[in-house]
């Protein structure tokens, strides 16, 4: 029998997805376990030891903090393919909740084990450098993001983030089901919930955008990065 990761329809853009075949039979051995969440579940939480990676095999999370005054704070979204938990590796515990947007299903990769493979097979190693650093520009976007742009700039920045994740996951970057409310856009951007309906209107109005409820479609992508500044 086959591994499973050589079976999974995410292999292609998963953490193994540069392994040979057998590199990719010894990465399988690590996957201790699969984990089913339910939307609105919490897979792990901030403060708790770290000790796994997630891969996210099927649905979409969101990570959030506390603020000072006890609200949440989304600080990113994450779908198939995707690792999480990355961040809690130099303190050794979350930073943050991570909560399923809808029901969904993540690998359970023991770090211990990623971390001494890693250092057995080199293709490995420098996948796990990559998924780093994409982190990291994700991270530095967003502070961009806040800082200099303004409301309409932040919307169209997020969904061309959302067209290039969704295109690199195999699935149409021009057209795509928001898994996230209007609210979590919102407080995501630093944006108010009013801010971001009004602004998905005003682009559906100026042909920007094609909007259906949670289904978009961008109809000016070149429009969209020329009012970003890409």
């Amino acid at each position: 029998m086959e591994p499973r990761c050589a079976n999974c329809c995410m292999r292609s853009v998963c953490l193994p997805c540069r392994l040979d075949d057998a590199e990719l039979e010894k990465f399988d051995d690590l996957v201790c376990t699969t984990r089913r969440v339910a939307r609105g579940q919490t897979l792990y939480r901030a403060g708790d030891k770290f000790e796994m990676l997630y891969a996210v095999h099927s649905g979409s999370f969101k990570s959030a903090c506390a603020s000072r005054h006890g609200a949440e704070k989304i600080t990113g979204f994450h779908f198939p393919g995707e690792l999480m938990g990355m961040e809690a590796i130099s303190r050794l515990e979350h930073n943050y909740d991570a909560i399923a947007l809808e029901d969904s299903e993540v690998c359970v990769l023991p770090f211990a084990a990623l971390e001494a493979a890693a250092r057995r097979m080199p293709e490995l190693q420098r996948q796990l450098l990559r998924v780093l650093s994409g982190d990291i520009s994700r991270d530095q976007g967003l502070m961009l993001m806040l800082g200099g742009m303004s409301a309409e700039q932040r919307l169209a920045a997020f969904l061309l983030s959302l067209s290039r994740r969704y295109g690199h996951m195999g699935y149409d970057p021009e057209r795509f089901v928001l898994r996230m409310t209007r609210e979590e856009i919102g407080n995501y951007l630093g944006l108010s919930t009013e801010t971001v309906s009004r602004l998905f209107s005003q682009m559906a109005r100026d042909g920007l955008l094609g909007v259906n409820q949670r289904e978009v479609e961008l109809k000016e992508s070149e429009a969209l990065m020329e009012l970003v500044g890409y």
